[in-house]
């Protein structure tokens, strides 16, 4: 296996600091590459980047027409949320469409990822919840999968559970290719996770949204999940989030998701292209400068576009007497992107 090319940097002072290696593919619905660097054949674990693509069930149940879901509710599918009110709010209102409350969710409690709720939720003296978890919008849509099918919703995490099971038949039409047992993991909201290759990630992105390659039904729900997510940004992450803040400046051209250890997915829709990235080890802040470089280079920006970019493409570190100390940035693996 050899080895990824170095995609981010952290420089102190005058000397490199930290390297982080790592792989990124574009590609058009069919497969093509548009531009790419390292391993893309190489599986990986997506992780939160595809909840779009597990969104899929929703509509394949009949769960989104019965329950009467809006797009808000869709995009909160979606959402790796901050924990923010708003957030809280929608999913406890999804819960509710469905008789259900937080003891039904099996993802786990979390404090809220945005500092001013954990500080509010605190200041009540109050426990976080299953609510709060970043993943309970997402959770919740599987349970509304499992009242669609009408069968029991306990266990609904378990791989062979009927919701798993359509949750992972929709994302295998989606990208195109079977996903395998002995590829399968647990991911940290303890759903099964699946492993394929960074490529077939960006070719299912792509394909969502084009359409091309999917059933008239499929492609009709992918533009549906497509346009609630990027038409409510602020519910599919938060505040001072990077998929917040550039879908926001996109204006519904652009659809991107974070996932845990370094990976992100989405696609340029007015492009037809998909896009994945995975730095290997897993670092976050890597991977937020590499995604907004790599836009820079692929998406055609416009001026505010440009900026929403740039202030995540570069970043520098303070101390806590707000000295810089050091500097963040992609290399030129990355901003030659489309030079090849």
């Amino acid at each position: 296996m050899n080895a990824n090319p170095l995609l981010a940097e952290l420089q102190r002072g005058t000397t490199l600091e930290n390297i982080h290696r790592g792989a990124f593919c574009v590609v058009r619905a069919d497969g093509s590459l548009v531009a790419g660097a390292g391993e893309m054949s190489r599986p990986v674990f997506p992780r939160s980047a595809i909840k779009s693509m597990q969104a899929l069930a929703m509509f394949r149940s009949g769960a989104v027409a019965k329950f009467g879901f809006s797009d808000e509710a869709i995009a909160l599918a979606c959402a790796s949320h901050n924990g923010e009110p708003r957030h809280i709010e929608g999913v406890a209102m999804m819960l509710a469409r469905l008789g259900l409350d937080a003891g039904d969710l099996e993802c786990g409690a979390h404090p809220p990822t945005d500092a001013a709720a954990r500080t509010a939720l605190r200041a009540k003296g109050e426990p976080p919840t299953a609510l709060h978890n970043n993943c309970s919008g997402k959770h919740t849509g599987m349970l509304a999968v499992a009242r669609a099918l009408g069968v029991p919703t306990r266990g609904y995490i378990e791989r062979d559970h009927q919701v798993q099971k359509l949750v992972r038949a929709g994302m295998e039409a989606i990208i195109g290719e079977p996903l395998s047992v002995d590829r399968c993991g647990t991911d940290g909201c303890s759903i099964p996770t699946w492993a394929a290759p960074l490529s077939a990630f960006a070719r299912g992105f792509a394909r969502m949204a084009t359409g091309e390659g999917l059933s008239p039904e499929d492609a009709a729900a992918a533009t549906r999940i497509f346009e609630a997510a990027t038409g409510n940004p602020f519910l599919v992450r938060g505040s001072n989030s990077l998929d917040t803040d550039l879908m926001t400046a996109f204006s519904g051209r652009l659809m991107l998701k974070i996932g845990a250890e370094g990976v992100f997915c989405g696609a340029l829709r007015d492009k037809g292209w998909g896009f994945a990235l995975k730095i290997d080890d897993g670092n976050h802040m890597a991977a937020e400068i590499v995604i907004a470089s790599l836009l820079l280079a692929i998406a055609a920006p416009n001026a505010g576009e440009t900026a929403a970019l740039a202030a995540y493409a570069t970043r520098t570190m303070r101390n806590w007497r707000d000295f810089e100390v050091a500097t963040w940035r992609a290399t030129d693996a990355v901003k030659s992107a489309m030079a090849k």
